[in-house]
């Protein structure tokens, strides 16, 4: 179930009372804290319990919120601004310090250049080193690791340059072993022939028959319808 809403009046019970004020003084510290952090305002918060006792929160020196709290509103009383020259004001405000800052990064800029240095004591020029000899010790310190991630990623592409050129060359040598199987099997091939013509033509040269050429068979007798009487042609 939901928490109901509860009547805002005096609590009659002291107990009640004081238990409810120690509850919502916390609660408006905290709330008084996490606005100081979240949205950058100066707060200053001053609390009385009901038997005397203070309470405070102040992100900022509480003396001197309260005088600048005094200066504004004796301003207010002295010049009848308006709430938009007064919110004009403080934006103007702002905005000179904004300028005030940029100057201030532009100028530490120059001095990192090594530019306008003639303003610069003693003191102001040994920081302005330390934070160089910092920042160059850094710069070094991120290009030594580059350097040891490009070596080693080189080691590693040679590594496999070297594994894929092993297997290249063994394919190129086994390539070469068929060639060869093949280019001695032609060869035997043509010896073999250029033997058999050569003993071909020799036996030509002497006359006589072709070795393992094959002996013509006789032509077969002329049909005869008298077999027992010899075929005389006229």
């Amino acid at each position: 179930m939901g928490r109901g809403k509860i009547m805002i009046k005096r609590i009659e019970n002291d107990t009640a009372r004081q238990v409810t004020f120690c509850k919502r003084r916390g609660g408006l510290l905290k709330k008084a804290c996490e606005l100081s952090v979240m949205c950058d305002a100066e707060i200053a918060l001053i609390v009385f319990s009901p038997r005397g006792r203070v309470y405070e929160f102040a992100n900022n020196d509480i003396k001197s919120t309260i005088e600048k709290y005094k200066r504004i509103k004796s301003d207010e009383s002295n010049t009848n601004f308006t709430p938009q020259e007064i919110n004009a004001q403080y934006y103007q405000e702002e905005a000179k310090k904004l300028r005030q800052q940029i100057k201030i990064r532009q100028n530490s800029n120059r001095h990192l250049k090594g530019e306008g240095l003639d303003s610069l004591n003693i003191n102001e020029l040994k920081k302005l080193e330390t934070k160089l000899e910092r920042a160059i010790s850094r710069i070094r310190s991120k290009k030594h690791d580059m350097i040891l991630e490009e070596t080693e990623s080189l080691q590693n592409r040679e590594l496999v340059l070297e594994h894929t050129n092993t297997i290249l060359r063994s394919k190129i040598a086994e390539n070469e072993k068929v060639q060869q199987h093949l280019v001695d099997q032609t060869n035997e091939g043509y010896r073999v022939i250029e033997a058999y013509l050569a003993r071909s033509a020799l036996q030509l040269n002497i006359g006589g028959p072709l070795e393992d050429t094959p002996t013509p068979a006789p032509a077969p007798a002329p049909y005869s319808p008298y077999p027992n009487k010899s075929l005389h042609i006229w």
